[in-house]
Order: structure tokens, then C-alpha cells, then sequence
């Protein structure tokens, strides 16, 4: 039976000072904040959401900013890089504006025929833009000229304890199949997702096991339709041997959690019902939105959270 998943949904990342974050992904990467809340498990801290032009999943990315966190440590068992789709041209007009700021331009390189650019964020997590053709869902009304904006996910790079192993639950629950190797890389495609369709198996200059941290991915998650597709996938990963988690309301999509051999933590994530359940959608990330069992608590939550400015 083919799995219901369809590509990445969103990808989770820890980093520092919350005002930073949004400087850097909403300011200079010029990506939508779609979401400001708080973390569910931890109501004193944020959890913010970035994404595309029309907070679509399969271009999610979220962090919980912890001041204070600790520097990573790139290993074995997590996600190394997440790259976003660009159109083609971008990657010189971005070091361009990285050059002009004095800013460091960051790398390019080849890969599967595609341009890309790696780029180190300031809170140390390593972001990529792919040149693709068709790239779409650029945020129009953001800092970044439409011509060079991000859109969705193109791919992550995972860096496995265990390669077989996570390769068999990218294929035999997830979807995937294995799309072509080069460098030691091994690429997997989702022939059902729309976008965000790629996951990379690589551990390229990486060497023991990582240490989670400001600038790493705590978890990426991946995309079905409806409740009933996640527990179709649930029952899946049980029948592999695995523990995933019953399945938690996350508010804005429901999730369940299972760590996989190779030490990542994978999330499946349903698109229903979205980011614009508690406010509308030409106001999503202006303010802050609270789960329903922390709304009582909103004098107490907004007091301990510092205010965050936009940069648009």
C-alpha cells in the first residue's frame, strides 16, 4: 500500500535570543512569520513559524528560541542543512547583498545538476538555496525582491547514525524512493509531494555524534492530508518495530512523534487546519496567539516573553 505522506511539512530548529531570529529569517531572508506563540510543552518561552508567502507546509520553519542555549555540535543523528527552493539567478543576487553588507557570501556549490548557495545563519544553522525552475509561493508583500525570494522547502540533509536503517523508514512508511547518488550522497524523492519533495542522506565531513544546540533542527516533519493518513502511517511505523508517539495537538496541524534508528526525530504532520484558525490570514505573526489552555494565563505569559518588532 502507498504511504499517504507528501513530502516535508515543516522543520523545527533551536536558536538564542527571539528578536535575532526574526532580524535574521524574517529581515534579511525575508520569509514570513506566519505564527507567534509560545511553546506548547514550555509557555514561557516562543515558538515562531516562518514560512512562504501563503504559510503553506512543505515551507515551515519553526524554532524555539531558548536565550542562553548552548552552540551545537554538527553529528551524526541529525538534520545538517535545510535548503529552500530559489528561482534561477537568485544565488548571485543574494551574494550581492551579502557582499554590499559586508556580510560573508557563503558557498556555492553543484549538486544533482542544481546551483546552490550554503549558507551559515547567525544562530549557526545551515541554510541552503537551490536554484530550481517553477519555484513558487514567494512572499510578495516581504523585505526580499519576489525575484530573489525564497518559496518552499527543496530538501534537508539528514546525517544518520544508522544510513540503511533510515533509508528503509524514508521508504516503507514515508513514500520516498531512492532518486540517485553522488558524492557519497544519496537523494530520496516523494512522487506524490507538490513541493518540499526531497530528502538527502549525507554525512559529508561530519564526523561523531552531534550535540543538539542553538543553530541545529530539533525534528523535520512530514506532510499528510488528514487524521486518518497520519494513523495509517502510525500503524505502518509500529509494524517496523518503532515507538511513535499517540497522536498530539499541535493546534495549527496534529502530530505524531517517533525517533527513527539513525538517532533523527521525525514528525508526521497533518495540513489540516493551518495557521489561520485563530487569526486571519493577512495578519498572520502580528500577534501573539495563544493555545486555548494558556489563554487564562495571557497577562503572565505576554509578562515573561520579550516584545518582538517586525522588520515590515
Amino acid at each position: 500500500m502507498a504511504s499517504p505522506v507528501t513530502g516535508l511539512h515543516h522543520v523545527t530548529a533551536i536558536t538564542g535570543a527571539p528578536q535575532a531570529n526574526v532580524d535574521f529569517y524574517a529581515g534579511r531572508l525575508g520569509l514570513r512569520l506566519v505564527k507567534k506563540t509560545v511553546n506548547f510543552d514550555d509557555p514561557g518561552t516562543y515558538h515562531l513559524y516562518y514560512a512562504d508567502g501563503q504559510a503553506r507546509p512543505g515551507s515551515v520553519l519553526t524554532f524555539f528560541p531558548w536565550a542562553g542555549a548552548a552552540p551545537a555540535r554538527p553529528g551524526r543523528g541529525e538534520t545538517t542543512a535545510t535548503a529552500y527552493d530559489v528561482a534561477p539567478g537568485a544565488i548571485a543576487r543574494w551574494q550581492e547583498i551579502f557582499a554590499e553588507a559586508g556580510e560573508d557570501v557563503g558557498e556555492t556549490f553543484e549538486r544533482f545538476g542544481e546551483s546552490g548557495l550554503r549558507l551559515r545563519a547567525p544562530d549557526g544553522l545551515v541554510v541552503e538555496l537551490i536554484e530550481t525552475d517553477g519555484v513558487d509561493g514567494q512572499w510578495t508583500d516581504g523585505p526580499v525582491p519576489v525575484e530573489s525570494a525564497l518559496g518552499a522547502f527543496h530538501s534537508v540533509t539528514l546525517c544518520s547514525r544508522a544510513p540503511q536503517e533510515t533509508a528503509r523508514v524514508l521508504t516503507d512508511a514515508y513514500g520516498y524512493r531512492e532518486h540517485g547518488q553522488e558524492d557519497g550522497r544519496i537523494r530520496f524523492v516523494n512522487d506524490a509531494a507538490d513541493r518540499a519533495r526531497y530528502v538527502d542522506l549525507s554525512c559529508d565531513a561530519v564526523d561523531g555524534a552531534g550535540r543538539q544546540g542553538a543553530g541545529t533542527v530539533h525534528h523535520i516533519a512530514f506532510r499528510v492530508p488528514s487524521d486518518e493518513a497520519e494513523m495509517e502511517v502510525r500503524e505502518t511505523l509500529l509494524g517496523m518495530g518503532l515507538q511513535p508517539t499517540p497522536q498530539i495537538d499541535r493546534q495549527y496541524f496534529h502530530s505524531v512523534y517517533t525517533r527513527e534508528p539513525g538517532g533523527i526525530l521525525f514528525e508526521v504532520a497533518t495540513d489540516p487546519p493551518g495557521f489561520a484558525t485563530d487569526e486571519a490570514e493577512d495578519e498572520l505573526g502580528r500577534s501573539l496567539q495563544l493555545p486555548p489552555q494558556y489563554e487564562p494565563q495571557r497577562d503572565r505569559i505576554e509578562a515573561r516573553l520579550a516584545p518582538l518588532s517586525l522588520p515590515y
